[in-house]
């Protein structure tokens, strides 16, 4: 599958349209991953990037707009992506209601399938220029990282990377150059603090990027203080 196709989260509790949905967009040159609710949706959302969310409002359990607004709110990568949301009401008080909650966009249903995929195509070019793809892209040797999805590329194979790993590469690249302290690295959500394992997914990771992991070009290490990714 190439790297250039967009990666899209689809929520919906209805498992028809879901389904119709996954089908129609994976025909029209789109990666799909659905899910049947918010908490389905958060599982997916800490495992993988996603240029792009289609979520339904009406929900059993957490509604659409509360999964939006509780995205918005936190830092993390799903917090990122451009959110399209679905919805059966009309009223224009309900799209600005959407988009207070920080969506990009409204579509009502029922809609033409054709005019999803053109918002869609629109909200992720407008989030897609060149200025934009250079300022998120770190590239290291043969590599290249995208800091917005946390994926990293070795020419135009993505190389696999556990949600641990992908959460330490995305805190260096965030300040590439500079020495981060293990200390701040161990307080993202994969590590809970302990800076032990901070130091097992760096040896784990030194082993995917490294040409010699005894001796690191990139991924190095600061006496006394952490480690830095030293980009080219």
């Amino acid at each position: 599958m190439s790297e250039l196709e967009p990666h899209l989260l689809v929520v919906d509790d209805d498992a028809r349209l879901r389904e119709l949905l996954r089908r129609y967009l994976s025909e029209n040159g789109f990666r799909v991953t659905v899910a049947a609710d918010a908490t389905e949706a958060r599982a997916n959302l800490a495992s993988f990037a996603f240029d792009l969310i289609v979520l339904d409002v009406m929900m059993p359990g957490e509604s659409g707009l509360e999964l939006t607004l509780a995205l918005r709110q936190t830092k993390d990568r799903g917090s990122r992506a451009p959110v399209l949301l679905l919805t059966a009401m009309a009223e224009p008080e309900d799209r600005i209601n959407g988009l207070e909650q920080g969506a990009d966009d409204f579509l009502a249903k029922p809609f033409e399938p054709r005019e999803l995929v053109l918002r869609i195509r629109n909200i992720i070019e407008r989030r897609g220029s060149p200025e934009a793809e250079a300022a998120r892209t770190i590239r290291f040797g043969g590599f290249r990282f995208d800091l917005a999805r946390g994926e990293l590329f070795r020419g135009g194979e993505i190389v696999r990377l556990t949600a641990a790993e992908a959460g330490l590469l995305s805190s260096l690249a965030a300040r590439a150059g500079e020495a981060v302290s293990r200390e701040d690295l161990s307080q993202s959500a994969q590590f809970g603090g302990n800076m032990r394992n901070v130091d097992v997914q760096m040896t784990r990771l030194r082993r995917k990027i490294e040409p010699d992991p005894r001796y690191p070009r990139y991924l190095q290490t600061v006496r006394g203080t952490g480690y830095a990714l030293k980009p080219e």
